[in-house]
């Protein structure tokens, strides 16, 4: 039964309509994971040296045994982002009589065959064989690498758990959060080393089995949990609750004062919250608040007078991160209903209309989340406000013109990571303004006279860019409004 399902699942990819661009980018993708692995194995082969350069003399396996824990402290982050969910394929194999557990077996069987399985891995075993060999023995390298091994596979288990049952949720995302400050910010702190206290356990895998036979059946238990609440959820219904109803009757009051537009912006909202991949932006636009706190407090980036030129570029992204990533895709999000607003009078100029609302809205959303930077220094506030006023009033214009150029559809219910439906040269074209345009003026102001003049002839310019809102915004119109045949033809296009 069980390859029979997987046979099933071939049969379903072969005789897909886009099969051949399907296998064109998947060869790509497959490259690009080479690469990357390629990468890890090459850390894992210059760890040693590394080690022998940067800290010469002192103990290295009890070094990486406390710095371990924040390889997977990064994994269950990447983890979160990155590893998808087997609940699509649910939906083609629970009508078939086949067992449920058999199907779940299968999936997340197939779950497990992934690069992710196989980081942790490729990493430790050149170093487990070049210095814990050499020590310990080859009892001591393989519980080492197989402790760890198990540790990694421990937290996919779990992460496939814990994305079913927290993703869409605030309680995911703060987990996550919690996870990065607890984890990395406590060291970072002062507040208490989470290395070394993770350390024993590895430390002891190197002379005996205990470790390893306890993460096994660590490991197990993640599994068990896992397949039980799969099984016990494995329902069309539930899916269908899942992606439909969960956010369905969700809208801003404040935007029915605009109008027609308030009430398209209205409607992209419940678009953005209903769809997994705008969704995704909207998370990730959460996480990247705390962007700051790499740079705001790392003494690389302090100067005497004055501030690093590096942090215009950080508040741009911090209070225009939802702009950037959601309208470089402008039209695209639409690409399956755009020939119904083209149908309806003033439907086209009201959804781009809706979208600036949408957009300048959320952006003063974070910088208000960005307020909590002062207690770094009131010149992160005036940063945060300068760029802000620069975003809204000057780059949402120039990333939607930019947007606008060929747009192409894309199915909003696949998940964002390497997933480039929608993506074309214009969105590779846009980090081009974002990273030069607020430095064209500030840059200049800033060495003729000084860092905080330079921050006001930006504001200066965002606010001018305010005034002006009505005719830069409708040249944006006009674009859509004179192409929306072409744009309408390009969507139809099957993806």
């Amino acid at each position: 039964m069980f390859f029979t399902l997987i046979r099933l699942q071939y049969l379903k990819s072969v005789r897909s309509t886009s099969f051949a661009k399907s296998l064109l980018t998947n060869i790509l993708l497959g490259f690009l994971i080479l690469v990357l692995l390629g990468y890890v194995v090459a850390i894992g082969i210059f760890l040693k040296f590394i080690l022998e350069k940067v800290v010469p003399g002192q103990d290295h396996i009890a070094l990486v045994n406390s710095f371990v824990i924040y390889f997977f402290l990064g994994e269950f982050v990447y983890r979160y982002f990155l590893q998808k969910l087997p609940v699509l394929e649910l939906e083609s194999l629970l009508h078939l009589p086949i067992g449920k557990s058999w199907i779940i077996q299968m999936l997340l069987t197939r779950s497990f065959i992934s690069p992710l399985s196989i980081i942790a891995i490729l990493l430790v075993l050149p170093f487990s064989i070049q210095v814990i060999s050499e020590k310990y023995g080859a009892f001591g390298a393989v519980s080492w690498v197989a402790t760890i091994a198990l540790v990694s596979w421990t937290l996919h288990w779990f992460m496939l758990w814990f994305k079913q049952r927290f993703e869409d949720s605030l309680i995911g995302l703060v987990v996550v959060f919690a996870v990065l400050v607890l984890g990395a910010g406590s060291s970072y702190m002062g507040w208490f080393n989470l290395g070394e206290m993770i350390k024993p356990l590895f430390d002891y895998a190197l002379v005996s089995p205990v470790p390893l036979i306890g993460m096994l059946l660590v490991m197990c238990g993640a599994y068990f949990l896992c397949y039980r609440f799969y099984v016990s959820h494995a329902y069309l219904e539930d899916l269908a609750e899942e992606e439909d109803v969960r956010f369905v009757n969700q809208s801003i009051g404040f935007f029915s004062r605009f109008g027609l537009a308030g009430e398209l912006a209205n409607v992209e909202w419940k678009l953005i919250i209903r769809h997994k991949k705008s969704r995704t932006f909207l998370m990730m636009t959460a996480f990247f608040l705390l962007y700051g706190l790499i740079f705001y407090n790392n003494p690389a980036y302090t100067t005497e007078d004055g501030f690093s030129f590096l942090f215009i570029f950080v508040g741009v992204f911090i209070t225009g991160i939802f702009m950037i990533q959601y309208g470089q895709l402008f039209l695209s999000w639409n690409s399956a209903n755009f020939d119904f607003y083209l149908n309806q009078k003033g439907g086209i100029e009201a959804l781009v209309k809706g979208k600036y609302l949408l957009f300048l809205s959320i952006s003063l959303i974070c910088f208000l989340a960005s307020v909590p930077y002062v207690y770094f220094g009131w010149h992160f506030l005036l940063i945060h406000l300068a760029t802000f006023l620069f975003n809204v009033g000057i780059l949402v214009h120039v990333i939607i013109y930019l947007a606008l150029w060929k747009p192409k559809p894309m199915d909003l219910n696949k998940g964002a990571m390497f997933n480039y439906e929608g993506v074309g040269a214009a969105q590779f074209l846009i980090i081009i303004p974002m990273m030069l345009g607020p430095y064209l003026i500030y840059v200049p102001f800033s060495l003729l006279f000084n860092d905080y003049i330079g921050l006001l002839a930006l504001s200066i310019a965002g606010i001018l860019g305010i005034f002006g809102f009505k005719r830069l915004s409708q040249i944006n119109i006009n674009r859509v409004m004179t192409n929306r045949y072409e744009i309408s033809s390009s969507f139809r296009q099957e993806l």
